[in-house]
């Protein structure tokens, strides 16, 4: 037997059942689902500093358990010194068991860690049935140790999924256990 995620069976034998219900789906291909999840971190000082772009891919491939890959312009803006080609964050994508595991580390040990936190906001959705938010910092994560931190960076997290519409899209997060700051 292998090996599956609290979070996919959670899915599987709860959510895609409510979903169904609440939204009178006639096909269980029909229920929404996440399809991948992007990380992204944008490093500006990378174009002066090469360091800062190794500790961004080494924190974030250490987040996400996967490799993470550099990103690069795609074009040239002088005020900022930046040349086409340069490297100016990371990013990684995330699919299946590391996606659902991520989710869980995200939203059971990361996020009760924000200091302050009620919730995430609402205003993330695109219309399309995606949704985007901020992490504040790297240090919410416990894979990530504090001596070794020389300056706090947030993340973009992106939860694609094959919801139609925004309230879909809602539905499955919360029925996930996303903690949204306006639950009904």
């Amino acid at each position: 037997m292998s090996y599956v995620p609290r979070l996919k069976e959670s899915y599987k034998s709860e959510v895609a059942p409510k979903l169904k219900e609440e939204f009178g789906y006639s096909s269980i291909m029909a229920i929404p689902r996440l399809v991948k999840i992007t990380i992204n971190q944008g490093l500006g000082d990378a174009i002066t500093d090469k360091k800062v772009l190794e500790k961004g891919l080494s924190e974030l491939t250490t987040i996400a358990g996967q490799k993470a890959v550099p990103t690069y312009s795609k074009k040239d803006i002088s005020t900022f010194k930046l040349r086409r080609g340069m490297p100016i964050g990371v990013r990684v994508t995330l699919r299946g068991n590391r996606m659902y595991e991520f989710i869980d580390r995200l939203t059971s040990v990361a996020m009760p860690r924000i200091r302050d936190f009620k919730g995430v906001s609402d205003k993330g959705f695109d219309g399309h049935g995606n949704f985007t938010f901020g992490v504040p910092e790297q240090i919410i994560f416990p894979e990530i140790n504090l001596d070794d931190v020389n300056r706090l960076n947030g993340y973009n997290v992106t939860f694609v999924t094959t919801a139609k519409t925004d309230k879909e899209c809602y539905a499955l997060l919360k029925h996930l256990g996303f903690p949204f700051k306006n639950q009904s």
